[in-house]
């Protein structure tokens, strides 16, 4: 025990809110904290993505011009994701598409898929040995369709700077159903700046359309905000573990983002470098952001057969 303090919320932990104004009132947040710099925020209301991370007094995400959204507030059809798209340090991708809206075996699907706006089932917190644990229940699932279950973990380690993502999606339907998965990771000023230096170990890099594909030498420049940017995405392919490096000398800070390409096989690199809209996309996952009726068609849509689960992991390291 720590004489020198009353509560260990002094130093560290988990606190619950309550959004109280706009389209985010009656969200649940969890606000936390380890004992050496990193404060994030935890949506409960929206699949238990990360809304907001900092390290050491300085942003890290990218927040939208929506800011927080309720799921009451979510329209699947079209684009108008894209209404609810808070971005935050992670917003997940899934679990029934990912990418462009598309109709796929008699289904219509929306941008991005419906799980980030779902609520958890559950969610709860507590430290032991050293660490912070969040976990939380999501569950995705249609009548006569698919039925995932989406089991998510949280460990952040008190005196260290990293964070570790854990997900296990099993399906307890009787039903074979595709499953698709994307962790938009979304970053932001100050860390993103014209210094700011990206590390992509790929052995090969294609544009997502002409347009991209045109700019493949400087996909990891980082410009100024630039009024009437036309979005980019990258597709870099990497084998083993993939260890993605961010660092920004001005600030004197950055994150590695390390998983397994095993898990998730496919990297998307978004690039977005428009006045107030100034975001850099680094985003793995077990598909592309074609619209799953376009991985049906690649042969790279992945099926989960009743009673099984897939897991994915991803590791943050938070740098000085």
């Amino acid at each position: 025990m720590n004489k020198y303090i009353g509560n260990e919320k002094q130093l560290y932990g988990v606190d619950e809110m309550i959004l109280c104004t706009g389209k985010g009132k009656g969200m649940k947040i969890l606000q936390v904290r380890n004992g050496s710099g990193l404060e994030f925020n935890i949506s409960a209301d929206r699949c238990g993505d990360i809304s907001k991370l900092s390290f050491k007094g300085d942003n890290y995400c990218y927040f939208s011009p929506v800011g927080y959204v309720a799921p009451d507030y979510y329209e699947k059809e079209g684009i108008n994701f894209l209404k609810s798209f808070t971005a935050g340090f992670i917003t997940t991708c899934g679990l029934t598409n990912v990418g462009n809206p598309c109709e796929d075996e008699g289904e219509t699907f929306g941008l991005h898929g419906s799980i980030s706006n779902t609520p958890c089932d559950n969610i709860c917190h507590y430290i032991e040995n050293g660490e912070i644990h969040i976990k939380a229940t999501i569950r995705d699932a249609r009548m006569f369709s698919h039925h995932f279950v989406l089991e998510r973990e949280y460990i952040v380690p008190l005196f260290k700077n990293e964070l570790y993502m854990t997900d296990t999606v099993k399906n307890i339907g009787s039903i074979e159903a595709p499953v698709q998965v994307l962790y938009h990771c979304n970053l932001g000023y100050p860390l993103l700046q014209e210094c700011t230096k990206f590390d992509i170990p790929a052995t090969e890099v294609t544009g997502r359309d002409e347009h991209a594909s045109n700019h493949i030498d400087t996909c990891l420049q980082v410009e100024s905000p630039t009024k009437g940017y036309q979005e980019m995405c990258f597709y870099h392919k990497m084998e083993g573990t993939a260890k993605i490096s961010v660092y920004n000398p001005e600030i004197k800070k950055g994150l590695n983002m390390i998983y397994d390409t095993k898990e998730l096989g496919c990297f998307t690199q978004w690039k977005l470098m428009n006045e107030y809209e100034y975001v850099m996309g680094i985003e793995p996952g077990n598909a592309y952001p074609d619209g799953r009726d376009v991985m049906r068609e690649k042969g790279m849509l992945e099926m989960l057969a009743p009673g099984n689960e897939r897991k994915f992991s991803l590791k943050f390291e938070f740098t000085e």
